[in-house]
C-alpha cells in the first residue's frame, strides 16, 4: 500500500513538472495559500502593475498589498525582504521624500493596512504608501504558463506576474513591554499583473 501511494506521489510531481502550465497552477495556488494563512503578516489581497517611470528611465513592478495582522501582539513593519535584499522605506504622498516603513505599518491584532496608491488602484484612500521592486529584483521563471514575461510585470500585454523570491517581511513584535525583531519570510510571492501606466 505504501508503495503504491509513494507511485502515485512520484507520478504527481513528475506531471507538475512536464507540464508547465500545471506546475505554475499549483505554484500560484501555494504561494497564495501560504500568504493568505500566514503569521503574523498575512497578505489578504494582492495585485501588481509595471510602472514605466519615464522621469527616472526606469522600469518598475508595483504591487498592491492589503496585510493584516494576525498574530496575538502588537507589530511594526519596518522592512520588505525581497530576493536576499530589504526595502525599508515608502512613497507617501508623492515620488519624495521616501518615509521610513515604520512610520505607517504598526498593527494591532486583527489590523488591516496596505502598500499601494490611488493613483494606481483608484479604489484605495487618497494618502498612497508604495513601493516598487525594480527588476534586477526577481527570480526570471522560464515556463511560467504561457506569457512572455517572467518574474515582473511587463508594459505590454500579456502583462505576464511579479514573481519575488524569498518574500518576506522584517518587523518589531511587542510583547510585554519587550520589543523584539523578527524577520517572517515565506515562498515566492507570484502575483498575475493586471495592467500598465506611465507615471
Amino acid at each position: 500500500m505504501l508503495a503504491v501511494v509513494l507511485i502515485v506521489a512520484l507520478v504527481s510531481v513528475a506531471l507538475l513538472g512536464f507540464f508547465p502550465g500545471m506546475a505554475s497552477d499549483a505554484q500560484m495556488t501555494q504561494s497564495k495559500a501560504y500568504w493568505s494563512s500566514a503569521s503574523p503578516i498575512a497578505i489578504i489581497e494582492w495585485d501588481a502593475m509595471n510602472l514605466d517611470n519615464s522621469f527616472r528611465n526606469s522600469n518598475f513592478s508595483t504591487p498592491y498589498l492589503r496585510v493584516r495582522n494576525t498574530g496575538p501582539y502588537k507589530i511594526t513593519i519596518t522592512k520588505v525582504i525581497a530576493d536576499n535584499q530589504s526595502i525599508g522605506a515608502v512613497y507617501a504622498g508623492g515620488w519624495s521624500p521616501e518615509v521610513a516603513m515604520s512610520t505607517y505599518f504598526t498593527l494591532s491584532p486583527g489590523e488591516e493596512t496596505y502598500f499601494g496608491s490611488s493613483t494606481y488602484w483608484p479604489s484605495l484612500p487618497s494618502q498612497p504608501k508604495f513601493f516598487n521592486f525594480p527588476k534586477t529584483t526577481y527570480v526570471n521563471t522560464a515556463n511560467f504558463n504561457s506569457s512572455s514575461e517572467f518574474g515582473y510585470c511587463a508594459s505590454t500585454s500579456p502583462y505576464g506576474y511579479l514573481i519575488v523570491k524569498d518574500f518576506g517581511f522584517e518587523y518589531i513584535e511587542y510583547i510585554e513591554g519587550q520589543q523584539v525583531t523578527k524577520r517572517q519570510v515565506g515562498p515566492n510571492i507570484i502575483i498575475p499583473c493586471s495592467t500598465s501606466r506611465t507615471a
